[in-house]
């Protein structure tokens, strides 16, 4: 499940104790604080027959929980005790409200906007020096992080710092609209304005969750403008793209509410985590869906023997990412807890660690694994088709190639023809996908009152009834 909205949050506690007072940890243990999404990390207990097996013949299955083989592998790499106080959350905001009631974490794993006003408000530790060495044999992260998601991360900056210096990517992906091609046209599909076909109308759901929509209602205000073809061949192309939807100012929030207004009264719901259930069941044909859960809704129809499909229309997409933070308060002036911090990013950003987390979560990890094979090899078990008759090619370079070698043939995955719009499309979505997606940028103080004000009167009110 995704983890930016849910319907509840739960904490969880796996080690001795969490809260303080409860007991007292040895004085040659590093305790580390971290706080995740809900069921965001590989919980073990996989059954035999789970097992992955690669053609190269590594076998890969988490039997215990990642957290627990992170103090094994601490202790046999470094010689040190360490015990990872783990918690979860519901949303970003719900992490925020943690932290300013006085909650101290020392690595949380918040969205790219979240990332950005912990920046803005000087709460963040930026990684050492020594994390981005990839001399290093540990240091897997740096090693093996794809230099796309790399490069994406490289173009944000807050107050002249690049958030890559304080946010290692941890999932990432795309929004799109799951739907079943058997009820929806698939020329619908390819424009966000579905959602407010009068043809379908309480059979979609909408995103619960103010800055999803809000992202889905400036792709239709600016549809006619960002498909223009002088627009996309323009050379600042990506910046002015980044820079529509982004606009924040009361005019566009204004235009924004009708539209969001006319998409609820559409919907069957809003929804945070029901949309893919009611996706399954048939309840609806199709709902706005991150990437990650597109692909956890085909896999359970899939077992109920219905087919749905994945579809990033043709405007705009958000690409959103998921990363790592060292939080000042937490980590501070202690190097044992930064390089215990450090160490658990890295151990999560090893290949096999990274397919335990991918196979459990159903997201795709930001590591593409530099010189090792396996998380390429892990994508050719899930989708490859070589020994098909009808097999397609789908190009993969961008991600597993280095930098300005998206070609690599090494990387062009044998298919079948309906992965173009099924899980492989979601969990790696084409070059010209991401070509068209753009980074939401976190709000000002005004701005969020501003939109919070206008996402209260959708969720609340109907003032059409009314007046």
């Amino acid at each position: 499940m995704h983890k930016r909205v849910l319907l509840w949050s739960a904490v969880t506690v796996l080690g001795l104790c969490v809260f303080a007072g409860c007991g007292k940890q040895d004085s040659d243990v590093t305790v580390l604080r971290v706080a995740n999404s809900e069921e965001y990390i590989d919980e073990g207990g996989w059954d035999a027959e789970e097992t992955i097996e690669l053609e190269d013949g590594t076998e890969i299955r988490g039997i215990h929980p990642m957290t627990e083989d992170f103090e094994k592998w601490y202790q046999d790499t470094y010689g040190e005790k360490v015990k990872v106080e783990y918690s979860t959350y519901g949303t970003n905001e719900e992490l925020y409200n943690q932290m300013s009631l006085g909650n101290v974490f020392d690595l949380v794993c918040p969205s790219e906007y979240m990332i950005m006003k912990l920046m803005q408000e000087e709460r963040l530790q930026p990684f050492s020096d020594e994390f981005f060495n990839t001399t290093e044999p540990e240091n897997y992260y740096a090693r093996g992080v794809s230099a796309y998601i790399s490069s994406r991360m490289e173009d944000l900056n807050i107050g002249g710092e690049k958030l890559s210096h304080y946010g290692a990517c941890y999932m990432w992906g795309t929004m799109g609209l799951v739907y079943n091609p058997a009820e929806v046209s698939a020329e619908d599909v390819k424009h966000w304005d579905m959602l407010l076909n009068p043809a379908y109308a309480k059979r979609i759901t909408m995103k619960d969750g103010v800055r999803d929509s809000y992202f889905i209602a400036l792709g239709i205000l600016n549809a006619e403008k960002i498909s223009d073809p002088a627009f996309i061949q323009a050379a600042d192309y990506a910046d002015q793209l980044t820079k529509v939807m982004n606009d924040t100012s009361q005019e566009t929030v204004d235009q924004v509410e009708d539209i969001l207004s006319e998409m609820r009264k559409n919907a069957y719901s809003l929804e945070t985590d029901s949309g893919k259930a009611d996706m399954v069941t048939g309840k609806v044909l199709a709902n706005m869906q991150w990437s990650g859960d597109a692909v956890y809704s085909l896999d359970q129809a899939e077992e109920d023997g219905v087919e749905l499909a994945y579809s990033v229309p043709e405007e705009c997409t958000n690409l959103w990412f998921d990363g790592w933070c060292m939080m000042k308060n937490g980590v501070a002036k202690d190097v044992k807890k930064q390089k215990a911090a450090e160490a658990f990013v890295n151990f999560l950003s090893r290949p096999d660690n990274v397919i335990r987390n991918m196979y459990y979560v159903g997201y795709t990890s930001g590591i593409s694994g530099g010189e090792d094979e396996r998380i390429y090899e892990y994508v050719k078990y899930c989708y490859g088709a070589e020994n098909e008759a009808d097999v397609v090619e789908y190009p993969l370079g961008y991600f597993f190639a280095g930098e300005g070698e998206t070609e690599d043939s090494r990387y062009v995955l044998w298919t079948t023809p309906d992965q173009w719009n099924r899980q492989l499309y979601a969990q790696y979505p084409p070059e010209e996908v991401l070509d068209r997606s753009a980074v939401m940028n976190t709000f000002s103080t005004e701005t969020n009152q501003r939109i919070s004000q206008m996402w209260t009167n959708i969720r609340c009110f109907d003032w059409s009834d009314i007046f």
